[in-house]
Order: structure tokens, then sequence, then C-alpha cells
């Protein structure tokens, strides 16, 4: 017995000599297939389906609301009027009219201000100086854009951007930043192609929103960021460009090339909301910095003085709304049917209830540039850059009746030449 445990001392002693005596074993890493958990695949697979039956409801749904959408659009109708007892003139040939270029479209832009007058400065210039220059547009939109963006910085968001402006913009950019050609600046990428300012004004208003929002009004830094976006867009204008054989900056073209005093030309509105004979601001979201600077008159004066105007050789820009039953642009015609108001009682209270409505409103510029009398009624030749004037025969032009502009047209700009009789009487 005892033999026996001495042999069972010593065989667990050698034992354990030799397990501890033996060198570590390491684990080795494997990789096994991963198999989800019976129960949790089960809930996923109830919410997936749950998930497909309401993408496939949203999907009908969607469907449906973009085919009833299309039958909307493909429904939809705007009022119009027969042409009863108009006796428009038959050509714009038929019209005494002025030295002004072709038409240029401006397609999906909201630049119709800026197309209308850089028209009517174009046949200042050619009128005062007999010098025919095309101005660039586009370099005008580029300027007015940063300074809109830099309102809008400067109010902390308070400030109106947007695609529309208004024509005394133009004397205002060019004073500071110049002008230049059109041959210089088209204010297009890619040669060929047409304006769009769609992604263009939906990027910069994103970023405007951006500052805003994380309150950055850092105006140095933001019009950097603003100018990248415009160059994205319209491409960077020139410093300095060659003109007639010379190198000149923007500013260098304005003063000794175009030849025009920028302060000889005044704005004009007809509401009866303000004293006639004094400076008002024109109330409007696209006179986005407030301008006080337009004159106002009585009704008849201000129709009397775009009449005397065209008649004596001078053009003028003019703008208002445009979206009445009485603007045919498959006949190139606009005037006032008898079923909105017979012109005998277009008055300024008649005018001024419009207004007041809202069913008068700041839609567009153009640029007035001839006129001609039939069967007793006055007709004016209106060059446009809309898309609407070149539904008809006479592309990229109207012919505005007496009483289109009377009820419609809200504000015109001249030079001061015409208004030799009115500058005296008006109170500052």
């Amino acid at each position: 017995m005892k033999r026996l445990i001495i042999f069972t001392i010593s065989l667990v002693f050698i034992m354990n000599l030799a397990l501890f005596s033996s060198p570590d074993k390491k684990n080795k890493a494997k990789y096994e297939k991963y198999k989800q958990d019976a129960v949790l695949k089960q809930i996923k697979e109830k919410r997936d389906e749950i998930q497909k039956k309401r993408d496939e409801i949203t999907k009908k749904i969607k469907e449906k609301n973009k085919k009833e959408k299309k039958i909307r659009k493909k429904e939809r109708m705007v009022m119009k009027t027969d042409t009863s007892g108009v006796f428009p003139p038959k050509s714009k040939e038929s019209f005494k009219s002025y030295f002004h270029f072709p038409p240029v479209p401006q397609y999906y832009t909201g630049t119709c201000w800026c197309f209308s007058t850089t028209s009517f400065f174009e046949s200042e210039i050619y009128r005062l100086t007999k010098k025919k220059i095309k101005l660039s547009e586009m370099w005008t939109v580029y300027y007015e854009l940063i300074e809109k963006s830099r309102r809008f910085i400067k109010e902390r968001g308070n400030s109106h951007v947007a695609g529309g402006g208004e024509s005394n913009a133009i004397p205002r950019i060019w004073k500071k930043y110049g002008a230049v050609p059109a041959e210089v600046y088209s204010g297009l990428i890619n040669k060929g192609d047409k304006y769009d300012h769609i992604p263009l004004m939906k990027e910069l208003k994103s970023y405007l929103a951006f500052i805003k929002q994380n309150n950055l009004w850092d105006e140095e830094e933001n019009l950097k960021h603003i100018a990248l976006i415009l160059d994205k867009y319209m491409g960077k204008p020139p410093k300095t460009f060659e003109f007639n054989g010379k190198t000149m900056t923007p500013l260098e073209f304005l003063h000794n090339e175009i030849g025009l005093n920028l302060d000889d030309y005044y704005c004009l509105i007809s509401t009866s909301r303000k004293p006639f004979y004094t400076m008002q601001e024109f109330k409007v979201p696209d006179n986005w910095w407030h301008s006080k600077e337009y004159i106002n008159l009585p009704l008849k004066v201000w129709c009397g003085i775009i009449k005397k105007s065209i008649k004596s050789g001078y053009t003028t820009i003019i703008g208002g709304d445009v979206s009445e039953p009485g603007k045919l642009g498959k006949k190139d015609i606009a005037f006032i049917p008898t079923f909105d108001i017979p012109a005998k009682y277009i008055d300024q209270d008649s005018r001024e209830y419009r207004i007041y409505n809202r069913s008068t409103g700041d839609d567009h510029g153009i640029h007035l540039v001839g006129y001609k009398r039939v069967k007793g009624k006055d007709w004016f030749l209106i060059k446009d850059s809309s898309r609407s004037a070149r539904k008809g025969k006479e592309k990229g032009y109207y012919f505005y009746r007496e009483d289109f502009i009377k009820l419609k047209m809200l504000t015109f700009a001249v030079h001061k030449d015409m208004l030799k009789n009115i500058l005296p009487k008006i109170k500052k």
C-alpha cells in the first residue's frame, strides 16, 4: 500500500513537471461565415416587407400625382382676347423709329431690366455721339449680383436677392465698375450656349442661406466665394481689354468711349399714393436698394412725356405689368380689351386701383423705340428681350397701344432734355 501511494505521488509530480516545463501554446485567429441571429433576421425581414409595401404605395401616389400634374399642365388655360376693333400698324417698318441694335433674347433669366436699359443706353450713345457700340448686358448683371449679395450681408439677410432689377441699377453699377463691349464679355461659359440662370441663382441663394443660417457675416470672405459662384456660371470678367486698338479698363471705356453723363437720366412713376412732383421710392422688390430717385407725376403728364419723347427722337426704357389678356405674342400687339376697361375710363384712379389690388405689378422691362398713329390711336414700337416677343412674325418686337401703357406700365426713364419743364417743379 505504501509503495502504491509513493508511486502515485511520483506520477503526479512527473506529470506536473512535464506540464509546466512544456512551451506555451498560442491561440490562432480564424474566420468563419457570419450567421445572422434567426430571430433578428425574422424581425428585419418583417421590417423590410413593411417598408417595401409603404414604398410601393408612395410610388403609386407619386406616379398618380405626376400624371395629374401633366394633365393639369396640358389643360392649363390663360385668358386672351380677340382683336375686334383693333387696328395695329402693319409692321415694325411702318413705325417712325430710332437707332437701336437688333433684339437680344434674355432666355432663362430675370434680366429684362438689363437688356432693355442696355439697349436704351446704346441708343443714347448713338443719338449723342453717332457711335454704334454694342454693350455687354451680362457684365452689369454680374456686378449687380455682387452688390445684391453685399447688401444681403450688410443687412444680415434682410435684403432681396433675385434675378430681377430696375433700370436705374445700370448707372449705379457702371459708375462703380465701368462697362464693356459685348464682344469682351458674353456671360456665357461656352460659345453657342443660351442664357440659363436657374442653376446660378439656386447655388447663389443656397450659399446666402448658409451664411444667414450660420451667422457668418464676413463680407470680404463671403464676396470672394460669391464671385467664384458667378465665375463658374458666367465666366470671370476682364480687368482690361482691347478696343479700337487700345488697351483700357472698363472705367476708362465708360469715360472715354461711351460718352454719356449718367446723371442726365431720370426715372418717373405715377401713383396717387404719394404727392405728385416729388421724389419717391418705387416700392417693388426689384428696387432692392430702395432708391428714392423716382419723380412722381400725374398720369396725364407722365403719359405726355412718353409720347413727347419718342416723337422728339428720344427713346425710353419702360416697365410694368405684361400678364394681360390683351398682350398677344402671336400677333405682336398689346392693348386693353373692352371687357377689362374701356379706354375712355382709364384714369389715375382706375390705374391706382389695379396697383392697389396687385393686378398691376412690376413684371417686365422693355425699350420703347418707335411711334405711329393709326385711326386716332397712338401705337408704340417696343423692343423686347422676352420669349413671348418671338411668337409672332416681328421677332423681338411688340406694338403697344396707348391704353396699355396708360393703364399697365409703372415706370419709365428718359434723358433730362425731355424734363425741362418738370425738373424745376420737383420738391425734394
